[in-house]
């Protein structure tokens, strides 16, 4: 028992007694570098992981199984529904969860444990059966890591919650564009099961970082309040926000836990910052300049009893909630599409070896990279003109894809610049959609006080962004397929320029801008 006891509490953080020790190295792995690190590495080991077997699962079903040759397809088609659908269900369960739990990095171990058991069915398996349970695993795993990553990272990085959403871009980037390289060199240089210690090994170095990790929200219990934090959430000052708000005495005016009229801190780090807005612990004078829209008008009420049914409700009855996921949805729709037909085009049209066309997808991944530096843009000016002009610049990019159908120099270029301006255009339509969803829980959560409790809803808001994700990279390659496969290459370009034409015409209707003591 006193084992166990020891364990929950280095799993949860609880401090056992007002004597207790503080850990190890306590400052250093509270720190927001190892906090971001620990979440990064946590996204590029599930999407690296994701890009890293599918090109082998048909290996699996011929050779490890013995599948028939005509039902490989069939099977394929299986296995990477399995895997969307898991995650589908499982990313706003997991959230929930994590809402409710007194730490994050409990729920991130157990998606750990999950990518683990995948990874080893998924290797050894021989039956269709454990192949499907292990591709169901891998979908929670990601579900729960998406979600709750995510949403830690809210949770250090109030202040700065677009940078945030920035580096989960770039992990994911980063993943996409070695997975397939790596997978396929290995492959083919040493075998089937080399590709999967590869994932072993990225695998152990994830585990050691989320053990290391504390959040601010356990440390602070032993670390003053100076070394934790020294700034407080404000409700956000955007559009949305009613001009109803709660007026206070700027000279006493402060927002802390659970006090009337305030932003609840998220789970993790008890007093954060909304981006833009800061008062210092002294409480700093600052005065509300906010117009309303007609989102939600009842004015805030320090009496109200909610229900805990009513939290969820009124998050996804929000315009902008729907809205960012909508774009989030056609985003993901729109880049996965490619994973689908791009490979092909070039080897048909070019003439390319698979080599080659995997190295086209550095063209629309690697411009992720500057994902970071538009979640600071967002943070800075809002995220409604940076996702409304990344949605637009997108779609002649997409029309003029037609142009390349012939296997010429100019061609080539073409498309690589298509492809590159492309993906720029989604660092900047996404990151900012990601960092909404924060903005939205914060204005909620300032209108109707006390609706979220104490611990927030950021793992239900990363949770929905989750499930936007998977219907997005699962019907955007359904549609592209079929598409080329029905009508051709430029249909697929102008079919995608209405898609993105409709998230555009969403986010720039229903997202609002920013609204501070600088803004017009």
């Amino acid at each position: 028992m006193k084992i166990l006891s020891r364990a929950w509490q280095f799993l949860s953080g609880a401090k056992k007694d007002p004597s207790s020790k503080p850990p190890y190295l306590l400052k250093q792995r509270s720190s927001t570098f190892i906090i971001i690190l620990t979440v990064s590495l946590a996204i590029f080991t599930d999407i690296f992981y994701y890009a890293l077997v599918i090109p082998v699962i048909p290996f699996s079903l011929t050779v490890q199984v013995g599948t028939p040759e005509e039902e490989v397809q069939r099977w394929t088609s299986i296995l990477l529904a399995c895997y969307s659908l898991a995650l589908f269900v499982g990313a706003p369960i997991f959230g929930i969860y994590a809402d409710h739990t007194s730490s994050r990095r409990w729920p991130l171990l157990i998606g750990l444990v999950m990518l683990a058991g995948s990874t080893v069915l998924l290797c050894f398996g021989t039956t269709i059966a454990l192949l499907v349970v292990g591709r169901i695993l891998q979908g929670l795993s990601a579900g729960i890591v998406w979600s709750v990553g995510c949403a830690l990272l809210v949770d250090t990085m109030g202040h700065a919650v677009g940078v945030a959403m920035g580096y989960v871009n770039t992990s994911m980037s980063l993943g996409l564009l070695i997975a397939p390289v790596i997978g396929g060199a290995v492959y083919e240089a040493v075998g089937y099961y080399a590709v999967f210690y590869i994932s072993f090994g990225i695998v152990g170095v994830d585990i050691l970082l989320r053990l290391v990790m504390i959040e601010k929200k356990v440390a602070k219990q032993w670390l003053p309040e100076d070394d934790n934090s020294t700034c407080e959430r404000l409700p956000e000052p955007d559009v949305e926000k009613a001009a109803h708000a709660p007026t206070t005495s700027a000279d006493t005016r402060t927002y802390s836990d659970g006090s009337n009229g305030t932003l609840p801190a998220p789970a993790g780090n008890g007093t954060t910052e909304e981006p833009r807005q800061r008062i210092t612990t002294e409480h700093k004078p600052q005065e509300d300049s906010t117009a309303g829209l007609a989102d939600d008008t009842a004015p805030p009420s320090s009496t109200k009893q909610w229900h805990k049914n009513d939290a969820a409700l009124v998050l996804i009855k929000s315009p902008r909630l729907l809205a960012a996921l909508y774009g989030i949805f056609a985003e993901a729709g729109l880049m996965m599409g490619f994973d689908a037909v791009l490979a092909l085009f070039v080897q048909n049209t070019f003439h390319w070896t698979s080599t080659a066309a995997g190295i086209v997808f550095l063209a629309i991944f690697l411009p992720g990279f500057i994902s970071p530096l538009v979640g600071w843009l967002s943070d800075r000016y809002g995220p409604k003109w940076l996702s409304f002009g990344g949605f637009c610049a997108s779609v002649p990019l997409l029309v003029c894809l037609r142009f390349v159908d012939g296997d010429t120099v100019g061609d080539k270029v073409l498309l690589c610049s298509l492809l590159a301006l492309l993906g720029c255009a989604f660092a900047f339509s996404g990151t900012p959609l990601m960092a909404e969803i924060s903005y939205v829980i914060g204005a909620l959560a300032a209108r109707h006080p006390g609706i979220f409790g104490e611990k927030g809803v950021y793992g239900l808001g990363y949770g929905l962004f989750t499930m936007s994700f998977a219907l997005g990279g699962t019907i955007g390659p359904l549609w592209s397929g079929y598409v080329v496969a029905g009508a051709g290459w430029g249909t697929l370009g102008w079919s995608f320029a209405i898609w993105a034409t409709s998230a555009a015409a969403v986010v720039g209707c229903a997202t609002t801008r920013r609204l501070g003591p600088e803004a017009d």
